[in-house]
């Protein structure tokens, strides 16, 4: 009896998930097999997590507001105008660490909150909205500060200089002594971020409610879901993940700079699609935003190693891996109508 079963089919965010997985750890051997080099030192993968810690960060926010159908291109001009603002207060003002933290999440909570509000509740096109808001965030900063300058805190260099040991997974240098590989503190809080994200899209209400919202919003109120107040949450989250993000790019920078995160927005968009989130709704996984992430940042050190490292060359290596990705989301979105 048992041996009649029925197989599940596979989810489209599993099949898509899969997918982004493979095709990383393809990138990444074929990497080591024909350029070797720093691509076989464990270093070479901690400092891509390291560089990219805000970019997950940000990713993850914008994954989320992806699935319910949604958008926000604010969030690279938030990281830049956090990392401005806690730059200034902590240099100039002689600021508390623990108060910048705080600083850095009240600016977020305050984009998520003005933003989230005009997109549920206002019904205006959440494009228009954000698009406005990174205008704002980015004209702020400038106006909070418009030289560059490094951050001078004795407790934030020390904060920012900390170190967390991977054990076993060092190298030999140039010089034959034998280096720790490590990670930054931004590293643990972009993963500790993946990991609670996952869980809350996966077991929780307010998760299915994000994935319902997404696929059809009619069906979602006739599922008894508030569909506004949950477009509302992922703006809001959106928002928060963008300050937080914010601060752990400013731990790893060091200081502020009207120029910080540009792009970064585009880059979180990127990553979600590469991740098998669908820019439709309804479809995503913040595990595959991780290896989104990652993706992005190996094929950018591929081209780098192959000699190509101009911006140009990355642009385009980019977008041939975006429009891959693309291509395999209609074919894998193809399948599900004719399936159905």
């Amino acid at each position: 009896m048992g041996g009649n079963k029925k197989k599940k089919p596979i989810t489209d965010t599993t099949l898509l998930l899969t997918i982004t997985i493979v095709v990383f750890f393809l990138m990444y051997i074929g990497a080591m097999v024909f350029q070797g080099g720093g691509f076989l030192k464990a270093q070479t993968f901690f400092n891509i997590l390291n560089t990219n810690a805000a970019l997950i960060i940000t990713a993850c926010g914008l994954s989320l507001v992806m699935i319910t159908g949604s958008i926000d291109i604010s969030v690279g001009g938030v990281v830049a105008l956090v990392s401005m603002c806690c730059a200034v207060y902590l240099d100039y003002l002689g600021g508390n660490v623990f108060v910048s933290i705080l600083i850095a999440l009240g600016i977020g909570l305050a984009f998520g909150l003005v933003q989230g509000f005009l997109v549920a509740y206002l019904d205006i096109q959440p494009f228009i909205v954000t698009l406005a808001g990174m205008f704002f965030a980015r004209g702020m900063t400038t106006i909070v500060h418009t030289n560059p300058f490094n951050v001078q805190n004795k407790a934030f260099v020390a904060l920012k200089d900390t170190r967390v040991v991977v054990p076993g997974m060092g190298s030999i240098n140039r010089i034959g002594k034998y280096v720790d590989a490590y990670v930054e503190i931004g590293v643990i809080v972009a993963l500790l971020v993946v990991v609670l994200m996952f869980v809350m899209l996966r077991w929780t209400k307010l998760g299915r409610s994000f994935y319902a919202v997404g696929g059809n919003k009619q069906s979602a109120l006739m599922l008894g879901i508030n569909v506004k107040r949950t477009r509302f949450l992922a703006q809001l989250f959106s928002g928060v993940l963008a300050g937080l993000a914010g601060y752990v790019y400013f731990l790893h920078v060091g200081s502020g700079a009207p120029s910080h995160a540009s792009g970064m927005e585009m880059n979180a968009i990127a990553s979600s699609i590469i991740g098998g989130t669908l820019l439709t709704g309804g479809v995503g996984n913040i595990i595959g935003t991780l290896f989104g992430v990652l993706s992005l940042s190996t094929i950018q050190n591929i081209v780098a190693s192959a000699g190509l490292d101009q911006a140009w060359w990355t642009g385009i290596t980019i977008a041939a891996m975006l429009c891959l990705f693309l291509v395999v989301q209609s074919i894998v979105m193809a399948r599900k109508k004719k399936a159905a």
